[in-house]
């Protein structure tokens, strides 16, 4: 087990599954029926050149680049462990950008989160990721919207074939020639104002927001 671990850190087998991990979501995307709901709500923030944060559930990963249709690149925040490193590498293959980081405690993360939205770039930020707990959302999304007065825009996804891994956050696998839903959320502003005492509260508005988009989805398919 240790000397397979091993084997999936190494950086040019990642790169490796990464591009085999790309050509798969390619050939899922070509073959399968897209559709969209309320696209028009990160479109208005696409034309007029504004920021804003995309949230959605970590199992969801594997085809937000499907909904993503603004020129500018999305900087996903993710982990700086393996796992992060190889999403990062199949994330290049779709207008995905990893976050860098190189601190433990993440402050440089934060950091380079706060100078891409003063920049006027959009973040995506997966609120249960990078290791859960499965669909909770973490105070840290809340505090990054309310410290740079952006709007938090949630998102969520189902298509008609797919499969469940048995990981940690039961990550979604569509299968090609699937029927997709994408659903926008109305943007979530977080006041500058706003109280830490009050931040539990936008946290469970949030997951509410995503999951709601999610269900929609899915009923798509009832």
């Amino acid at each position: 087990m240790k000397f397979k671990k091993k084997i999936l850190k190494n950086n040019f087998i990642q790169k490796i599954l990464a591009l085999i991990l790309a050509i798969y979501i390619f050939i899922v995307k070509k073959t399968s029926t897209i559709n969209y709901i309320d696209l028009s709500i990160p479109k208005i923030y696409w034309k007029d050149n504004k920021p804003f944060i995309l949230a959605f559930w970590h199992s969801q990963l594997m085809t937000i680049s499907y909904t993503w249709k603004s020129k500018k690149k999305i900087n996903i925040l993710a982990s700086s462990h393996s796992d992060g490193r190889f999403g990062a590498i199949v994330g290049k293959y779709f207008k995905l950008e990893n976050i860098p980081s190189s601190s433990k405690n993440g402050n440089l993360k934060i950091r380079e989160i706060y100078k891409k939205l003063k920049e006027k770039k959009y973040v995506g930020i997966t609120p249960d990721g990078p290791r859960g707990p499965k669909e909770i959302v973490s105070e840290g999304i809340i505090r990054i919207a309310r410290a740079t007065n952006t709007p938090i825009i949630p998102c969520g996804f189902w298509s008609s074939k797919n499969f469940q891994l048995k990981s940690w956050d039961s990550f979604l696998v569509t299968l090609p020639f699937s029927k997709c839903f994408f659903v926008w959320q109305k943007p979530l502003y977080i006041p500058k104002k706003t109280r830490d005492s009050d931040i539990k509260h936008y946290q469970e508005l949030l997951k509410k927001m995503i999951d709601k988009s999610i269900n929609i989805a899915k009923k798509k398919f009832d």
